[in-house]
């Protein structure tokens, strides 16, 4: 009898094991999921309006998201914003599925403690509005990125730069040609070989400005950013990729903006 039970014993643990590594070959099997992007830019005409659209990401928004289970929200302003006649903010949300991007406003209107703490910004009259207007930007994560990292940056957030680049294209092949330049060309493995700290890479699905991808990356400060980008126009590897026909005036327009993190930046 013994015997018996410690055979249907050593059965039930084979049988355990078989099963959690047909689970976890499955699991490795798969790719991680693709993250979609959105990028809120609060256009601002002076300093009121700026400080109120902070007070209301600080103390309505963003904890909003993080009671939604949106932990990791970037809020920056443009190097030099004070003197800018259109000042901004801009919003990094990262969503695990568009149905997550689609819902999470019906969300938050149901929230209660969100409309509360964000009342100054909801109930402002139309001749005292937060802002001019709200630019809206969705994206959809490259394959060989297809989730948002952190920097690991060491020096104090004042001095960090963050570099957010859009590219636009001329048409939708030249655009699906520059994202395969990112992707099965190799573009990003240089990016993390060289050390770029990478936040996010990604083509626009919506937005004003289309075809586009927008990425961003991030440097300890101003002149480490210029020295890696030194390095990556000499690398060996970017020059011959650079040089291939098929990646030839892919990119017609290419914005960079330098932005610095606000305090409560989540990094």
């Amino acid at each position: 009898m013994v015997r018996q039970l410690y055979e249907s014993v050593s059965y039930r643990f084979g049988l355990l094991i078989g099963v959690f590594l047909m689970v976890s070959l499955v699991a490795f099997s798969y790719p991680p999921a693709k993250e979609f992007y959105e990028i809120r830019i609060y256009h601002l005409k002076d300093k009121a309006q700026e400080d109120r659209v902070d007070q209301f990401l600080q103390t309505a928004f963003l904890p909003a998201l993080h009671k939604n289970g949106i932990k990791k929200v970037g809020v920056f302003k443009p190097v030099g914003n004070d003197t800018a006649a259109d000042r901004r903010i801009f919003v990094l949300i990262p969503f695990n599925s568009l149905q997550q991007v689609t819902s999470i406003g019906q969300r938050l209107e149901k929230d209660p403690a969100f409309t509360s703490a964000g009342k100054d910004y909801f109930e402002a009259p139309f001749n005292n509005p937060p802002y001019t207007r709200i630019e809206t930007i969705h994206l959809e994560a490259f394959p060989d990125m297809p989730q948002m990292q952190l920097p690991a940056l060491k020096g104090p957030k004042s001095e960090r730069v963050y570099e957010l680049r859009s590219y636009e294209s001329a048409t939708e092949n030249l655009h699906i040609s520059k994202v395969k330049m990112f992707n099965e060309g190799g573009e990003i493995r240089i990016f993390k070989k060289l050390g770029f700290n990478a936040v996010f890479y990604a083509r626009a699905i919506s937005g004003s400005y289309m075809p586009n991808l927008m990425y961003m990356t991030t440097f300890e400060n101003k002149a480490v950013r210029d020295e890696h980008w030194k390095a990556f126009f000499a690398d060996p590897e970017f020059v011959k990729l650079a040089a291939m026909p098929e990646y030839k005036n892919t990119v017609s327009k290419n914005v960079t903006m330098f932005l610095e993190p606000v305090d409560y930046s989540d990094y």
